[in-house]
């Protein structure tokens, strides 16, 4: 189409009116400013997915009366939003002449002293609901009410209504050392970088020797990890930590045995039964083809559970029962999912499955439950200790003077067939999953298998599960990166049975989830950055600034039309990094891995030398930046495979020129690795997430000099000076 909008009549139709009703988008414009309009058939089995039969135009007519009747009916929004410092407004339905009154009960379960004016409404027309007509008036929510999450009572007439009262900081305040400055720190893939004591995989104990290696070695205030969420409890281990079970519990496959305080009180039989497990699988440290993650854990499992079996002392049992009532339901679902998932075998699709049979409240549930008591514990167990342990690695960064320590990554989602989706499937939408459309960089766009959280169910609970989820990664971390952030605000739902160039966008109210990361930011003192990159609209851009978000600007991503923007036009309040986990490393980038991967695995769309000709002209355009701005020598560009690590220094060195905030250096930049971490659009045609972390030459870089490694000392010179 010439305009890129749609039509009068298109926007008469009950399917369209309905859908937009309920948030989804009818039409968008891409990466490429082409635009589209969603296809009839896709945006009924996106309705569908929200629980709303629109097969017809009889039932999408319905379905139109039935909420405006449902939002009418409510005397407010289920979830509301305050900011606070300023005097917020709350429309109220009312019967004609009706005067709302309020009270609110703060999240310490005091009583609000202040008082909730009330003023007119909206001036809409009334509303006709069964033959009583509903207009509105507004709550006065004033600016003193404190930070938090609230109860707000509202009453009209005999009626009356609760609501959450989510009442946020206008913005994540920047902390102290980024006011008048930048803090820099690594990009690090836990489980690629081991160490003598690794079980074959990087782990917590690594973790925390990597923060205080990075701030003693050479200087840094961060270390950015790959998620850090729970997986499954047995073999074989989902490779991707972006599609974990849960994203409220964290990872137990990463637990140090020997890091537990029992093993050093274990009997000598015992202890020596874990330290020759650990000797089964030591020499998977030193294997740089791929992270065998299965192995690991056949071996650390049965440690653990020699060290479980165990006991505890009274003060550790005591810190354990607390953190499985401080927990609750949460550490349930995932410790029940993990008992059936030991028991009774992984969880498919097929309906005689017990994740698909069986609901959480099933006797066949309860009676595996009384049946292996021990496991079940066991499950709960692992928790805590990875909790604790990864606690403790947070500790060690502050302790050793970073100003952030760990930023924790938050994936999109969570797998189909996990704990999340299995104990309250209501929190999700059924028969549609996420991705992205297609664009430059995925020719056929991408579906990353993960269902989307419900809008309607997280209006109804008052965001509860992403509060938990944000309150839970701030607890073990100083910062937080939330991949693809745009999904605060809009995220693309693909049917079913569909390809991923067959979806719709379906909108999220981005101003109560980001007042929710504003409240655990600030409680936390900690750091927001999200990743921004792709098709992200002005009004996502200004509002992520506005709420003193940060975006994350990528070298290789910073240019236009064939030019590359310098690095001192960057904006200030962002992540800036050479690259990303799904880029090859800049070696490998210079070398044009990414075209040899695309092309192996027919990734491409279209000739194979049309994108190797783009991929040299993009270097020879970046190269051209770094020697204008005077970042490179002109001879080494001149002559660029004599010279590749003085191409990558300089790459860092333009990160030094730009203004962000937050500067991040590659791990894996800095020994010379090549291979790419994950490519995108792949699933096992490429060993996604499996690639240890290795030099130029292909052999293992242990933990205990990667720090001491030239290219490590390099860049700590640049990021320092």
């Amino acid at each position: 189409m010439s305009e890129n909008t749609e039509s009068k009549e298109r926007l008469a139709r009950p399917l369209i009116r309905l859908a937009k009703l309920v948030g989804i988008g009818t039409s968008y414009v891409g990466m490429s400013h082409d635009y589209h309009e969603i296809d009839d058939d896709v945006l009924i089995e996106i309705l569908s997915a929200l629980g709303i039969e629109a097969r017809n135009d009889d039932r999408q007519k319905e379905a139109i009366h039935r909420i405006l009747k449902e939002r009418h009916s409510r005397l407010v929004a289920p979830t509301v939003l305050h900011t606070v410092g300023e005097e917020d407004r709350l429309l109220v339905n009312t019967g004609i002449m009706e005067i709302p009154s309020a009270s609110i009960i703060l999240e310490n379960g005091e009583s609000y002293e202040g008082t909730i004016g009330v003023g007119p409404g909206d001036g809409s027309p009334a509303f006709d609901l069964d033959g009583n007509f509903v207009s509105t008036a507004s709550l006065i929510i004033p600016a003193d009410v404190p930070v938090g999450y609230h109860t707000l009572h509202v009453k009209v007439g005999n009626r009356s209504q609760d609501a959450t009262l989510i009442s946020a900081p206008s913005q994540v305040p920047l902390i102290d050392p980024m006011k008048d400055g930048s803090l820099w720190g690594w990009m690090a893939q836990l489980y690629s970088i081991r160490s003598s004591g690794s079980w074959g995989v990087g782990d917590y104990e690594d973790l925390k020797t990597i923060l205080v290696d990075a701030k003693r070695k050479t200087g840094a205030d961060f270390v950015l990890v790959n998620p850090l969420h729970a997986a499954e409890p047995v073999s074989p281990l989902t490779p991707s930590p972006y599609l974990p079970v849960s994203r409220r519990l964290v990872n137990f496959t990463y637990i140090r045995p020997e890091s537990v305080p029992e093993y050093a009180t274990l009997p000598t039989d015992a202890k020596n039964e874990v330290d020759g497990l650990h000797s089964d699988v030591e020499p998977l440290n030193g294997d740089a083809q791929v992270i065998d993650r299965d192995a690991m854990w056949r071996s650390k499992m049965h440690a653990l559970w020699i060290i479980f079996k165990a006991g505890r002392t009274a003060e550790r049992q005591a810190a354990f029962d607390q953190f499985k009532t401080d927990f609750g339901s949460d550490l349930e679902a995932y410790a029940t999912w993990c008992l059936c998932y030991d028991k009774w075998g992984a969880p498919s699709a097929q309906g005689d499955n017990w994740e698909q049979a069986l609901g959480r409240d099933s006797q066949q549930i309860a009676d595996l439950k009384r049946q292996f008591p021990d496991t079940l514990d066991f499950y709960r167990w692992l928790e805590w200790v990875a909790s604790d342990q990864l606690a403790a690695a947070q500790q060690a960064a502050k302790d050793a003077g970073m100003e952030i320590g760990i930023m924790s990554d938050m994936a999109v989602g969570v797998h189909p067939l996990g704990a999340d989706v299995w104990w309250n499937p209501e929190r999700f939408a059924k028969g549609a999953t996420v991705g992205a459309p297609p664009d430059m960089f995925n020719q056929q766009g991408q579906n990353w298998s993960q269902p989307p959280l419900s809008p309607l169910d997280l209006e109804a609970t008052g965001y509860q599960t992403y509060r938990n989820m944000v309150h839970g990664m701030f607890a073990r971390a100083g910062a937080v990166r939330i991949d693809h952030i745009l999904g605060l605000f809009r995220l693309w739902w693909i049917p079913e049975n569909h390809s991923a160039t067959d979806g719709a966008y379906v909108h999220y109210d981005s101003n109560i989830m980001l007042g929710i990361l504003a409240i655990e930011a600030s409680r936390a003192n900690g750091v927001v950055v999200g990743e921004d990159l792709g098709v992200m609209p002005d009004y996502v851009a200004d509002s992520l600034s506005g709420h003193g978000i940060l975006g994350c600007a990528v070298e290789w991503f910073e240019q236009r039309d064939g030019v590359f923007r310098t690095p001192s036009q960057w904006r200030p309040y962002a992540l800036a990094s050479v690259n990303t986990h799904d880029l090859p490393p800049a070696a490998g980038y210079l070398e044009y891995e990414h075209v040899k991967i695309r092309e192996r695995l027919g990734l491409l769309t279209g000739p194979a030398e049309e994108f190797q000709a783009s991929a040299k002209a993009e270097q020879n355009a970046m190269i051209a930046m770094l020697v204008d701005q005077g970042y490179l020598d002109a001879d080494f560009a001149e002559h660029r495979e004599e010279h590749e690590a003085d191409i990558i220094d300089a790459l860092y060195r333009a990160l030094k020129g730009s203004p962000c905030k937050l500067l991040a250096a590659s791990i894996t930049d800095a020994v010379g690795e090549k291979r790419a971490q994950n490519q995108p659009g792949t699933n096992n045609e490429y060993p996604n997430w499996r690639i240890p972390l290795a030099d130029d030459k292909g052999n293992v870089v242990p933990l205990e000099t990667l720090f001491d490694t030239p290219g490590a000392q390099r860049f700590a010179q640049i990021f320092n000076n």
